[in-house]
């Protein structure tokens, strides 16, 4: 009996650790696989009009070098002209203006390529309430003007992720409710998707 039970309790923990190992490779896959046949579904249509049969595959390529061709494009002077134009047509669409500026904004906080980044520094403020701390993201810092005397206080306005990256809270807060870490701020992204299990045991403040 107690043979029978060391082998259940050996065969239990090698089980739930093979578990916790091909659950995120699995998962891993699954999303690879689904943004392949959805990328692929974009241009599939075309080409079974073109050739008169399915080339699976062909779409997601097809996709692939055409983002390629958008980067390449995107980085030399005349492409950026293209750009601008298109971009300029977008922000006279009433319906597209609102949308179109809120996702090139988004896709600019994580582009380490944007030189007007969104997320500034990765910091630590006092947040929801007295004595709980939030990562957050730098984003602003903006000038009020309080009282009659036209006294100004400046003011630090802090992105507080509330749901992965992508939804969450804006903070305004005072400089030295502020906590500058040494954390880069594509690491601090990892450790908000991370859900905080990513964050270094020792946080340092950031040198000036």
């Amino acid at each position: 009996m107690m043979m029978s039970s060391s082998i259940s309790a050996t065969f239990k923990r090698k089980f739930i650790a093979g578990l916790f190992v091909t659950i995120p490779a699995i998962i891993t896959l699954l999303v690879i696989g689904k943004f392949f046949v959805f990328v692929d579904s974009l241009l599939e249509p075309f080409y079974f009009r073109l050739l008169g049969y399915y080339t699976p595959g062909m779409g997601f390529v097809s996709a692939v070098a055409l983002i390629f061709l958008a980067g390449i494009v995107s980085t030399n002077v005349f492409g950026k002209k293209i750009i601008k134009g298109v971009e300029n047509i977008f922000f006279r669409l009433p319906v597209f203006k609102g949308f179109y500026t809120a996702v090139k904004q988004l896709v600019d906080a994580f582009s380490p390529e944007s030189k007007n980044a969104s997320f500034k520094r990765f910091v630590i403020i006092e947040y929801p309430r007295k004595g709980v701390f939030s990562f957050g993201f730098l984003t602003k810092e903006s000038t009020v003007m309080t009282g009659k005397d036209g006294h100004q206080c400046c003011m630090r306005a802090v992105y507080i992720p509330t749901n992965n990256l992508y939804l969450g809270e804006i903070v305004l807060v005072s400089e030295g409710e502020v906590f500058y870490t040494d954390i880069a701020i594509d690491e601090g992204i990892k450790i908000i998707l991370s859900g905080g299990i990513a964050a270094p045991n020792l946080l340092g403040e950031a040198k000036e």
